[in-house]
């Protein structure tokens, strides 16, 4: 049975810094790191001490974690950035919150002794006589010590204590993988082996000058040798634990939200009978007003789940191929239920998250080609733009005449004229942008504009099937990426405050575009008039785009692939990088990158000189076996990743390539990995540095050919529109709501029996005895068509038994629930028992 850890976390704000600057403020921004791993940075926001960050980030981390850590640090054009405290959180204290944890937390002080990180391989060894009794510690070998020297390396020794006797190890120098295979023996008295002691092992980096640095401990208690002789394996380093004083809020706090989602997956036949429900509530539905699956589901689902839960359901079919009869069943039932359409998908319905997310996941590219060079232009012009007379400062404006200072109406002026010109771009690219959109999306909006256009057939309603597709595509798909294009992955970083008022203005005023400007002049931001003209002269050709964007042909747009990133012609990732040059001379280092653009599809990752010339060389996507950091000391270079993959004798090939910053970074280590995640072969090890010199940068190992040193992160990847379908995942989160609202479920199946059996729904007092019933009495509901109860772990007579005749969708749900329950106990204790040493009967 996998593991399936998934970490999620905004960064919100920041109050009360400490000023760090001479001017009397600071420059801050974020640090995120994962076991001392940089994850993730955050905007630098210059000249403030309460800052606002609001980035967020979601992690895969399938082999799980032990903390998360925020540092928060002070920009520094010249020197070193300072440090201004950091917090952190174990894995332990996040996964107590079940909803997460969402609050201020008090920054503390950065100690070094407290930055550890990595394993030691070691074997502890008793040995009793009569008289006279020793430990034997064989000291083998670390990976991934935390680097302490300016090169990026450590020059590691082992020190072994127990009580006041100590041993050491010989000095290893400029590595975080050192090699030791060295035997310590401690000469012990018996009055010194009491159970209530330890042996600690201690790792310090050895420094000429100054005091020695600490790299972790491990402490072996005496029980453990008492009970094994012998205690051998990899052992995590631990921090010295230190007292960590909360400095009372005098380094200031950071609002975080943080959440964990640890699964464990079934193998996929138990999941097959829900997958079964929620496929035949869009394959065969019953009428609208009918209960299904997908009706109980939105029921139990809370309001703050409900955007998981569409995203899970919209990735749940388009991996069955069922995407568009979902829309069409969500939106159907959405359109029957409303009498007024101007409340039509104004709510946070499942349909109308449902569409949303649906959007992102298979039009983000679409997205891209249609905004990206927009967005682009206004980042790079930073215009200051106000057209509310209370916001207009004209401090902050350029010149604009030489006659004078800058009036009011003359920055009002050019701001109109400069958001005409902007919005004039962005509406000819949309409206332009019709053969682009994925046929799967225009599909889904056409089954829309036929229900909408079924419910409200009166002539007063004209517009409103056009609203209805307008309100998806511009007030909820292009409208919030123009507001905040970080989180659209259009840019690396949030916009200014200066260019944020800029798009805030653009997106407002294409929220209008959306609306066909029915609602210009009834608001309270008057102020926004001159635009109202360039508005309304484009409605006529917004609707020409909307009826242009549903004339698709059904058929031949389902033989389509529904989701774009697995199209072998599209981009998924794209840009200039740094390629590290493997032929001829190499006297420096940083000479030896070469600016190359790469091109990253779900076949090859390619590079040429420019985007329009010819690729110069490729790397096949099945190929690919490890991508990976590299150490900085490995070329004296920060942000490295490497590539490797087999050529086609089977051979190892690595191609280093070098990001601007460590976002780009993990980006594309995340890219790659996702379009090459189901490759066989992976390496389970690889070398976080370079072989140079004759020998590897990392372990100082000489042979090329040698065992990586440090285990590879395949599978960690960025969470967002391009992860990759994992059926038995989803089905997973879903049975997850449907276990946390099985109160709801059984109620649903309650009235649902009432109704049937004497035509009318039960009252407030059975429901009432109901809920006050003991749970195995509750329990006994829906008990009925319910999976074989004998344990398969490989998945035998796990298949639902017939449905009886009239059984409601409650009670199937609440059976195949009860199933899953039971095959993830059996599971967890079989794992027990072998954990145990238990050996189970076949």
């Amino acid at each position: 049975m996998a593991k399936n850890t998934s970490l999620y976390f905004r960064i919100v704000e920041g109050r009360n810094l400490p000023a760090k600057d001479v001017s009397g403020t600071s420059d801050p921004y974020c640090i995120v790191k994962v076991d001392n791993e940089v994850v993730a940075r955050t905007a630098t926001v210059w000249k403030n001490l309460n800052p606002f960050w609001g980035e967020e980030y979601t992690l895969h981390l399938p082999m799980g974690f032990h903390s998360l850590s925020f540092h928060v640090m002070d920009e520094d054009t010249i020197g070193h950035d300072d440090v201004i405290g950091k917090i952190t959180l174990s894995k332990e204290a996040i996964g107590s919150q079940a909803k997460g944890i969402d609050s201020w937390l008090n920054l503390t002080r950065v100690d070094p002794d407290e930055e550890v990180q990595g394993e030691i391989h070691l074997s502890l060894e008793l040995l009793k006589d009569t008289e006279k009794s020793s430990l034997r510690c064989q000291i083998i070998e670390a990976r991934d010590l935390a680097p302490r020297d300016i090169s990026g390396t450590s020059d590691p020794f082992t020190k072994v204590i127990c009580n006041h006797h100590s041993a050491e190890t010989s000095i290893i120098k400029k590595t975080r993988f050192p090699h030791w295979g060295e035997t310590l023996e401690l000469e012990l008295d018996p009055e010194e082996l009491s159970e209530d002691g330890a042996v600690t092992v201690e790792v310090w980096d050895w420094d000429m000058v100054g005091k020695n640095d600490f790299l972790g401990k491990v402490e072996i208690p005496f029980v453990c040798l008492h009970k094994t002789p012998v205690v051998r394996g990899w052992f995590r380093l631990l921090p010295l634990r230190n007292q960590e004083a909360d400095a009372g809020g005098k380094l200031g706090a950071l609002r975080l939200k943080v959440r964990l989602v640890e699964d464990r997956i079934l193998p996929s036949v138990y999941y097959q009978p829900l997958i079964d429900l929620l496929v035949e509530s869009v394959i065969s539905p019953a009428e609208v007003e009918d209960s299904s699956a997908l009706t109980m589901l939105e029921e139990v689902t809370t309001v703050e789940s409900r955007q998981d839960v569409a995203m899970t359901l919209v990735k749940i079919y388009l991996g069955q191929g069922l995407v568009v009869p979902f829309l069409d069943y969500l939106n159907t039932r959405e359109v029957n239920h409303t009498t007024d359409p101007n409340t039509l998908f104004r709510s946070n319905s499942l349909a109308s998250k449902a569409m949303e997310q649906f959007m992102k996941a298979v039009g983000m590219l679409y997205l891209h080609e249609v905004l990206k060079p927009i967005i682009n232009r206004v980042f790079d012009e930073k215009k200051y733009i106000e057209l509310d007379p209370c916001k207009i400062d004209l401090n902050r404006t350029r010149r604009i005449s030489f006659k004078g200072a800058v009036s009011e109406a003359e920055v009002r002026d050019s701001s109109v004229e400069m958001l005409q010109s902007y919005l004039t771009s962005i509406t000819e690219s949309i409206v332009g942008s019709v053969d682009q959109c994925p046929p799967v999306m225009r599909v889904a909006f056409k089954q829309l504009h036929k229900r909408v256009e079924e419910q409200f057939a009166q002539p007063e309603n004209e517009d409103v099937k056009y609203l209805a597709i307008s309100g998806f595509v511009f007030l909820r798909f292009f409208a919030p990426a123009i507001l905040t294009p970080k989180l659209f992955q259009l840019r690396d970083q949030h916009a200014d405050t200066r260019t944020s008022r800029t798009l805030l203005l653009l997106a407002k005023a294409l929220q209008s575009v959306g609306n066909l400007g029915l609602q210009l002049g009834h608001g309270k931001e008057q102020w926004m008039a001159p635009l109202h003209p360039i508005i309304l002269r484009s409605v006529a050709s917004v609707k020409d785009f909307l009826d242009k964007l549903i004339d698709i042909d059904h058929d031949a747009a389902c033989e389509a692939p529904q989701r774009a990133v697995f199209m072998p012609s599209v981009t998924v990732k794209e840009g200039y990088l740094l390629k590290h040059k493997t032929e001829g001379p190499q006297l420096l280092s940083r000479f030896a990158f070469k600016k190359r653009y790469f091109r990253l599809t779900s076949e090859t990752l390619s590079y040429a000189k420019t985007p329009d010339w010819q690729a110069s060389s490729s790397i096949a996507i099945q190929r690919v076996c490890a991508v990976e950091r590299v150490d900085e000391n490995a070329f004296q270079q920060q942000n490295v990743m490497q590539v490797i993959s087999r050529d086609g004798d089977g051979q190892p090939r690595t191609m280093y390539i070098q990001c601007k910053n460590v976002n780009e970074l993990n980006q594309w280590l995340s890219a790659i990995r996702k379009v090459s995640i189901y490759n066989e072969r992976m390496l389970p090890w690889f070398h976080p540095g370079a072989h140079r010199g004759g020998k590897w940068t990392c372990c100082l190992q000489a042979d090329r050919a040698v065992t990586g040193c440090s285990r590879t992160h395949s599978a960690v990847t960025l969470g967002d529109w391009s992860d990759p379908l994992d059926p038995d995942v989803e089905t997973q989160t879903i049975y997850k709501q449907l276990l946390q609202g099985r109160d709801k479920l059984r109620l649903e199946q309650l009235q649902a029996g009432c109704s049937s059996r004497r035509g009318h729904f039960c009252g407030p007092f059975v429901r009432k005895k109901y809920l006050e019933a003991p749970e195995s009495d509750q329990t006994s509901i829906g008990k009925e068509g319910s999976i074989n109860s004998d344990f398969h772990p490989d998945g035998a007579g796990c298949n639902a038994r017939p449905a009886k005749p009239g059984q409601s969708a409650a009670a199937r749900l609440l059976a195949v629930v009860a199933d899953l329950e039971q095959a993830h106990g059996a599971f967890q204790r079989s794992e027990e028992e072998d954990a145990a040493g238990v050996v189970l009967n076949p």
